[in-house]
């Protein structure tokens, strides 16, 4: 855990002395700030609903921003050299930079709370909902994280991991609109494999263990995958 804490510690740092993580922060924050306002005044609702899945559509954008760099700028720098030499394991590294890239996003979560103190100042909001949403859209998050971990693993172009990362999410995103086309048996397969499919009971404040167990199932799935990657790119090396 201390390895773990180690890469953790290096990396968040790295995110606040490059601009990525300021640039990440502002333009979210815009952007939900600019949803809230606009959402509540067409609505006139205390709910966060709304508010909540335009939150994910922007996480599918911002995401592969905040991962792009995790591995690919190691290798384009040649300090990867420097870590794979290092008594640092393989899942190490790349927990250590995933949590560190999470980090990021419950401090972007974090500061959005400001907009359900704010419904409850000047209304009445069900607080059940907002909290579910919340962990909804955060276990989100960590599974678009984990799809841009490993695109990261595959290349040493930035610009290529974003676009690997983003493709990647794209289709897992469109895979509940295929659905609908598809034929009746593969329809609810599809439809389960889908991102977003997921996020439906949790903003209306129901915590099914079926939807934590496929978050947490594609968290792993792309971790390990990207852990096996690197490994095989060490033994190459």
């Amino acid at each position: 855990m201390r390895k773990i804490a180690a890469v953790f510690t290096k990396e968040l740092i790295s995110y606040f002395v490059s601009p990525v993580a300021y640039v990440v922060l502002t333009v979210f924050l815009a952007l939900s700030g600019y949803f809230f306002v606009n959402i509540l005044f067409y609505t006139k609702e205390a709910s966060l609903r709304y508010l909540l899945g335009n939150m994910s559509v922007t996480f599918l954008f911002v995401t592969p921003l905040l991962t792009m760099r995790l591995f690919a700028e190691e290798k384009r720098t040649n300090t990867m050299e420097l870590l794979v030499t290092s008594p640092l394991r393989d899942f190490e590294m790349v927990l250590g930079k995933y949590f560190a890239s999470l980090f990021i996003v419950l401090m972007m979560l974090s500061a959005t709370l400001i907009y359900p103190i704010c419904l409850s100042i000047y209304g009445d909001p069900d607080w059940g909902p907002i909290l579910a949403g919340y962990l909804g859209v955060f276990l989100l998050a960590a599974s678009f994280l984990s799809i841009g971990t490993m695109s990261s693993i595959f290349t040493k172009n930035q610009i290529v991991a974003a676009l690997i990362s983003f493709c990647l999410l794209l289709l897992y995103w469109t895979l509940g609109w295929l659905a609908d086309q598809a034929p009746k048996a593969m329809e609810l397969f599809l439809d389960y494999l889908a991102l977003g499919s997921h996020q439906a009971d949790f903003q209306k404040g129901i915590i099914d263990t079926r939807h934590l167990v496929y978050y947490f199932t594609v968290i792993s799935f792309h971790l390990t995958v990207g852990i096996l990657t690197l490994e095989s790119q060490r033994w190459r090396e």
